[in-house]
């Protein structure tokens, strides 16, 4: 009779192992739909089995209950986007949710980037709109909550990149941007910004100038020093970047006429830093409005190659514009008889055929 009943139990231990086996490691009836689960902030372990349940991905509630307190998913789940294809068991759907694999948006912030591009990434990837972006990056609650003394946010999101789950509020983003910068302007930067003066807004103005003139890194505290010495001077910045920082794009080409207009960013116009960074600045570049390099230079013009040829008289400056312009004239002949080689090239190919 004991045998019996052991055979017995054993053989229900059997299929319910069985049962269980089929329940966890079949695919779901789903199709070829990828259908998204959202798992709301501060949902329980049962209250996300039910949207689970709700939505045909598990089959059985209990035993998914089960399985994820043995396997202390129950303590803490991710909330978020889930994606879930027609392929998966609810196996691959409990793993899903113990590495809280949730859909993200990655972006790239590159060095020099502005909110206008800032914007533009973020609206392409739906985690919010470029109008309400611009409204938000200047909106004083926001930065007094992050104790940012300027206009808007630019120049306070550090470039890199980001995972950005899908629903995640604009204002949480832009957050997590902002104290990237916060955690990369260490200590150690800080006390060497009140050592020269400076503040933060003032260091990452500078910086954001320089990382939009330099090209190479070597430049970087030399471009720094031009503009230290000119503040020690009370020279104008003259920086070209600056006249056209909400006018347009810095992809654009500057003109002459950029350089003339009458903006409160253009340090042709105004004496010392602008209101406020115009662009995102890099390490490298926060480094070297800290740390300028000890020379006298005072002027800088490009060399057309990615490096620029610095002056400390204004005669010399005079010369290295004019070389510059003979360079820009003599490249500009070469490209034109370049087009015209290939111009008359594809007339007698033509011709030929």
């Amino acid at each position: 009779m004991g045998r019996n009943i052991i055979a017995i139990l054993i053989c229900l231990l059997v299929l319910y192992i069985v049962y269980v086996t089929v329940e966890f490691i079949v695919p779901l009836p789903t199709g070829t739909e990828t259908p998204e689960i959202f798992i709301p902030l501060g949902a329980t372990f049962k209250e996300a089995v039910e949207i689970l349940a709700k939505e045909r991905l598990i089959r059985d509630k209990n035993i998914f209950l089960l399985i994820g307190r043995l396997t202390g998913l129950h303590k803490k789940i991710r909330a978020g986007y889930y994606s879930i294809s027609g392929t998966m068991s609810p196996l691959d759907v409990l793993l899903l949710l113990k590495n809280g694999q949730i859909i993200e948006y990655e972006i790239t912030i590159v060095e020099g980037d502005s909110l206008l591009e800032i914007g533009e990434k973020l609206s392409g990837k739906n985690i919010v709109d470029e109008k309400t972006f611009m409204e938000l990056a200047g909106d004083e609650d926001l930065l007094r909550s992050h104790n940012i003394a300027a206009p808007s946010i630019e120049g306070y999101i550090f470039p890199d990149t980001y995972k950005l789950p899908k629903g995640i509020e604009p204002e949480n983003a832009l957050d997590m941007m902002i104290n990237s910068m916060r955690e990369k302007f260490s200590e150690k930067l800080q006390r060497r910004a009140a050592d020269i003066g400076f503040t933060e807004r003032e260091v990452l103005t500078l910086a954001s100038i320089i990382e939009k003139e330099a090209i190479i890194n070597a430049e970087r505290p030399v471009i720094s020093a031009v503009y230290h010495n000119r503040l020690r001077k009370k020279m104008q910045l003259q920086a070209d970047p600056t006249a056209i920082y909400g006018i347009k794009s810095s992809r654009e080409k500057i003109t002459a006429s950029d350089l003339k207009r009458k903006t409160p960013y253009n340090t042709y116009f105004i004496k010392g830093l602008p209101p406020g960074p115009i662009a995102s600045p890099g390490i490298k570049s926060i480094v070297a409005a800290l740390y300028p390099a000890d020379v006298p230079y005072i002027y800088f013009v490009s060399n057309n190659d990615g490096t620029h040829q610095f002056s400390v008289t204004a005669e010399e400056h005079l010369k290295a514009v004019e070389l510059y312009r003979e360079k820009k004239q003599i490249e500009k002949e070469m490209i034109e008889k370049e087009n015209m080689e290939r111009s008359q090239e594809a007339a007698g190919n033509n011709e030929g055929s």
